[in-house]
């Protein structure tokens, strides 16, 4: 056994003060990771889709790597507080949290500086997107014959909501409304305080479409009193099998969605930031995961690291487009 004396001892920690003076960091430390808590932060309130599906993340990566993981709701300002705690948090892998599309607007709307850049991307897992709702008294049996209606219509005819003015469910119609080749005006819009108050709208007479989410609708739907016609995604959504996308139903290959991931600070250390996607990967592929959305209509999705950086990228010059044809664009 080799014996540790005073002079060993202080050459040793003279080679580690040297290592840390050429930027070289112990390994240790990070492969220990975590040691504490971790706290997640969700930027939205307590019981939404997005604060539900960080608890179930956060349960199973704590199942995973042996610590708790606290899911802290941080709202306000759009979603602007929440995001801000993250991307300013120590890049030290104790604060994650999760961002949503809305990362990818709220700069365009001149709310904060932060974009999908000023993260450390781990895991894309999960996309919904919007569905083309209307009254189950509606002429319209395809997507097809509504959009044929709106195109033949003057502008202001047809009204749709699903959320507020700006909003993820106003952008996706202004980009399948542009997409038509028609102005992003064309279908007047009248902001709701979310999906279900607009479904309940629709249902009632008042609005003549809305392009929430298929899961949002989904009561409505199976009441009797609206259908949907077509999805804004490349592929059907398991859960609704029968609602075809807009490709297939009009030709219309255009393409959106709400979406969440798992981020950390810009500049998380790549053996923090590739233990924690692997603990993602697995929390993702695990049955309780797939359950758990599968039980509440959301769609899953996987990207790791880079193709959840690149989804982002995509993402925001997406919203950008939509953005500025409405007018609502401030950068």
């Amino acid at each position: 056994m080799t014996k540790i004396t005073r002079r060993t001892f202080a050459a040793s920690a003279a080679a580690a003060a040297a290592g840390a003076g050429l930027g070289l960091k112990p390994t240790f430390a990070q492969e220990a990771y975590p040691t504490r808590p971790v706290t997640v932060v969700c930027p939205w309130g307590a019981g939404g889709g997005t604060d539900a599906t960080a608890r179930i993340v956060a349960a199973l990566l704590e199942k995973d790597l042996g610590q708790p993981f606290n899911v802290v709701n941080r709202t306000g300002g759009s979603g602007v507080v929440g995001h801000s705690a993250i991307a300013t948090a120590a890049p030290d892998g104790y604060t994650i949290g999760m961002i949503t599309v809305e990362i990818a607007m709220m700069h365009w709307q001149g709310l904060t500086e932060l974009k999908p850049t000023s993260y450390t991307p781990l895991a894309l897992l999960n996309e919904d997107p919007p569905g083309v709702q209307v009254n189950a008294s509606s002429p319209y049996k395809t997507v097809k014959e509504l959009g044929d209606a709106i195109k033949a219509a003057p502008p202001g005819k047809f009204k749709a909501s699903g959320t507020g003015q700006g909003g993820i469910w106003h952008l996706a119609l202004i980009g399948w409304v542009t997409a038509m080749g028609l102005k992003a005006d064309h279908v007047a819009w009248v902001p709701s305080n979310g999906a279900a108050p607009a479904m309940q709208d629709l249902a009632g007479g008042g609005i003549d479409l809305v392009t929430c989410s298929v899961p949002e609708a989904r009561a409505i739907i199976e009441a009797g009193k609206a259908r949907s016609l077509a999805v804004m995604s490349a592929a059907r959504n398991p859960q609704f099998p029968n609602v075809p996308t807009l490709k297939e139903g009009m030709g219309v290959d255009y393409t959106v969605g709400a979406w969440r991931g798992i981020a950390a600070p810009k500049g998380l250390p790549k053996p923090i930031a590739d233990k924690l996607t692997a603990a993602l990967k697995k929390t993702y592929d695990s049955k309780e995961y797939k359950d758990f959305m599968s039980s509440r209509g959301f769609g899953v999705v996987w990207g790791d690291q880079a193709a959840y950086a690149k989804f982002m990228d995509e993402a925001n010059t997406k919203m950008g487009v939509a953005m500025k044809a409405a007018g609502l664009a401030k950068a």
